[in-house]
């Protein structure tokens, strides 16, 4: 796990989101799902772009991003799902009832709204309990270091392990 540096991050911004997004490219992921959400905005942006040679499919609903990339892995693609944590929390029964029971393992970038207190109310209890409640579901984490993107999607993708692990990449600082 890595941890919290509270300077303010030196790289451009977007940079981190480039970043992020080249390290999963490169590691061979090309199918993109999730709801959008203002601390990943920058990698919604670079997903949206005209002529990404990536797939992104934007979803309504956070469990309806864990069906279009569940459905996408077991025919071989290898999708990434984008959400908030709140998202996250809403998509539980999703997870241990398929994802997790059946073997279907993604990859899950998982912005962090309400780790610190300072934002929206409904924020708050699955902000302070995040780390918590991935863990009660085994599912493994690490925190994206603004300072050390590529670092820190290796370090995911290892815990992801090809598939044969639920992972959660969070992101603390928005990208």
């Amino acid at each position: 796990m890595h941890t919290h540096d509270s300077s303010p991050p030196t790289k451009p911004d977007g940079a981190v989101a480039e970043a992020v997004f080249r390290a999963l490219t490169r590691a061979g992921h090309t199918h993109f799902t999730g709801v959008p959400c203002s601390l990943l905005k920058g990698f919604f942006r670079i997903l949206e772009r005209p002529g990404i040679p990536i797939t992104y499919l934007p979803a309504p609903r956070e469990d309806s991003a864990l069906g279009v990339a569940s459905g996408l892995a077991v025919a071989g693609a290898r999708p990434v799902v984008l959400m908030q944590n709140s998202g996250l929390g809403y998509s539980l029964n999703v997870l241990t009832s398929f994802n997790l029971i059946y073997d279907v393992h993604l990859p899950i970038v998982v912005s962090w709204r309400g780790h610190d207190g300072k934002d929206a109310v409904e924020h708050d209890v699955i902000g302070r309990e995040l780390t918590r409640l991935l863990d009660v579901f085994g599912l493994p984490w690490t925190v994206l270091d603004n300072e050390h993107p590529e670092d820190s999607v290796e370090e995911f993708l290892k815990l992801h392990d090809s598939g044969r692990s639920t992972a959660v990449l969070i992101v603390r600082e928005g990208i």
